[in-house]
C-alpha cells in the first residue's frame, strides 16, 4: 500500500515538473514573439531625420529664377531703346543694337573718329542686357581753331526689364524671398504634425492597449519642444513687449497644445493638437500677406534658448544618474524611457533651431553667434541619429554599452551651446 501511493505522489510530482517546465518555455516563447512584435512596431515608419540641406543650405543658395525671353518680348524692348535723332551717325548705328547680340563696329557707321569706344555688355539671359551698349561721341563741325565747345557724348542705354516669365507671369518666390517668421513656424508644426498624422499608428501615449513605450516616449519628448517654443512665439517672439496684445491664433495654438498627452477622450489629445497646429497655420498664412507680426531682436529669442536649456538639462540629468527618487536603481525598462524621450527633445529641437537659423540670421551674425548655434544643431542631431536596437543600460566600465550615457554626451553638449548663446545674445 505504501508502496503504491509513494509511485502515486512520485507520479503527481512529475507530472507537476514536467506540466511547470512546460509552461514556462510557453510563457517564455510568447515573451518572446511579443517582444519582437513591439520592436518591430516601434521601427516602422521611423522618421527620418533630415539633413539641415533641406531648409538652411537651400534657402542660401536658390535664387530666383530668370526667366526666357520670348519673341513678343524681343519685339517689345525694341522699341524701348531711345536714340537722339538729331545725331549724325546715330541711327545708323541703331539697327545692329537690336538685331545682333555681337559688338558692333560703330566706325562703319560715323565718320572716322566719331566712334570713342564699344563697350559690349557681358552676355545674359536679358533681351535687354543682350544688346550691346554703344559709346558714340559726336564731333563739332566747327573749324579746329574754334573755341565752340564740343557737345557731350551720348551714352545709349537700354531701359532695365522687369523679370517677368515667358507667359508675362509673375516669379515665383522663393525660400529666401519669403517673409521673416515663416521657417520658424514651419519647423514648429513638422515634427508634431508627422507623429500626428504620418506616424504608423498614430498618436501612442493615451492608447488603451499599450504594445509600444520606445515611439510613445519619443512623442513625448517631440511634444514637450513644441509646446515650449509654442509659448515662446506667442508670448515674446510675435509680440514687441509685455503691453503687445497677443495674436489670437498662437493663443489659441499655445491653449490646445497643453492638453494632457495620456487623455483618451473628452478631449481628445490629437484633436486638440491638430487644432493647434491650424492655428499656427493660420499665423504663418498671416506672415505671408504680411498682417502678423514677427521680430527678431535678440531679447525676443533668448527666452526661446533659455527654456530649451531648462529641458535639456532635465534629459541630460534623467540620463546620467544611477536612483531613482525614491532610492531605487534606474532599472532596464526605465533607461529605455529616459533615452527616447531625449532622442525625440533633441531631434524636435534641431529641426526648430534650424528654423531659428534662418529667420535671426541677421541677428545671429551681428552679435557673431551663428558659429554656436550651428554647433548646438550639430549636436541634437547627433543626438538624434542614435537607434540602438535594445537600449542596454550596462555598467560605464563594462563590456556592453551604457546608451544612457552615450545619449548624455551632444545633449550635454547642445545644452552647453545654448548657454553660450545666451550669454553671447545678452551682451
Amino acid at each position: 500500500m505504501e508502496n503504491e501511493t509513494d509511485h502515486r505522489q512520485k507520479n503527481s510530482l512529475g507530472m507537476t515538473l514536467y506540466v511547470t517546465g512546460r509552461a514556462i518555455v510557453a510563457i517564455a516563447v510568447v515573451g518572446a514573439l511579443l517582444w519582437a512584435m513591439k520592436m518591430g512596431i516601434d521601427r516602422i515608419n521611423w522618421p527620418q531625420y533630415h539633413q539641415p540641406q533641406s531648409r538652411t543650405e537651400t534657402s542660401l543658395v536658390e535664387t530666383m529664377e530668370e526667366p526666357t525671353p520670348s519673341p513678343d518680348m524681343a519685339s517689345d524692348t525694341a522699341t524701348e531703346i531711345q536714340t537722339d535723332s538729331e545725331l549724325p551717325g546715330v541711327l545708323e548705328a541703331e539697327k545692329p543694337l537690336v538685331e545682333s547680340a555681337e559688338p558692333v563696329e560703330a566706325a562703319e557707321a560715323a565718320e572716322p573718329g566719331d566712334v570713342e569706344e564699344i563697350e559690349p555688355v557681358e552676355e545674359s539671359h536679358d533681351v535687354l542686357a543682350q544688346a550691346p551698349v554703344a559709346k558714340i561721341t559726336v564731333a563739332s563741325s566747327a573749324p579746329s581753331g574754334s573755341r565752340e565747345p564740343i557737345e557731350p557724348s551720348h551714352d545709349i542705354q537700354p531701359r532695365p526689364a522687369i523679370p517677368v516669365g515667358a507667359d508675362h507671369t509673375p516669379p515665383t518666390i522663393t525660400e529666401d524671398a519669403r517673409p521673416v517668421g515663416v521657417a520658424l513656424v514651419e519647423a514648429i508644426i513638422e515634427p508634431l504634425a508627422y507623429e500626428l498624422t504620418e506616424r504608423f499608428w498614430g498618436w501612442r501615449p493615451n492608447d488603451v492597449i499599450n504594445v509600444t513605450d520606445n515611439v510613445n516616449n519619443f512623442q513625448l519628448g517631440v511634444l514637450e519642444v513644441t509646446r515650449r517654443a509654442v509659448v515662446q512665439l506667442a508670448q515674446r517672439i510675435s509680440r514687441t513687449g509685455s503691453t503687445d496684445a497677443f495674436d489670437p491664433n498662437l493663443e489659441n495654438a499655445m491653449s490646445w497644445v497643453m492638453i494632457k498627452a495620456t487623455d483618451y477622450w473628452f478631449p481628445s489629445p490629437e484633436d486638440k493638437y491638430g487644432e493647434s497646429l491650424e492655428e499656427l497655420r493660420t499665423y504663418k498664412t498671416k506672415l505671408l500677406n504680411g498682417s502678423a507680426h514677427f521680430y527678431t531682436r535678440a531679447d525676443n529669442l533668448i527666452p526661446l534658448f533659455e527654456v530649451f536649456q531648462d529641458l535639456l538639462g532635465s534629459c541630460d540629468q534623467n540620463l546620467v544618474k544611477q536612483m531613482e527618487a525614491d532610492g531605487t536603481k534606474v532599472g532596464t525598462f526605465k533607461a529605455d524611457d529616459y533615452f527616447y524621450y531625449a532622442k525625440g527633445v533633441a531631434h524636435t529641437m534641431a529641426i526648430i533651431l534650424e528654423g531659428v537659423q534662418i529667420d535671426f540670421s541677421k541677428t545671429m551674425e551681428n552679435r557673431r553667434s551663428s558659429e554656436l548655434l550651428h554647433h548646438a544643431i550639430e549636436s541634437c542631431r547627433r543626438a538624434a541619429q542614435m537607434e540602438p536596437w535594445i537600449v542596454t543600460n550596462a555598467d560605464l566600465d563594462g563590456i556592453l554599452a551604457n546608451h544612457r550615457a552615450n545619449m548624455a554626451a551632444p545633449i550635454s553638449h547642445a545644452r552647453y551651446y545654448l548657454g553660450q548663446l545666451i550669454m553671447t545674445l545678452s551682451t
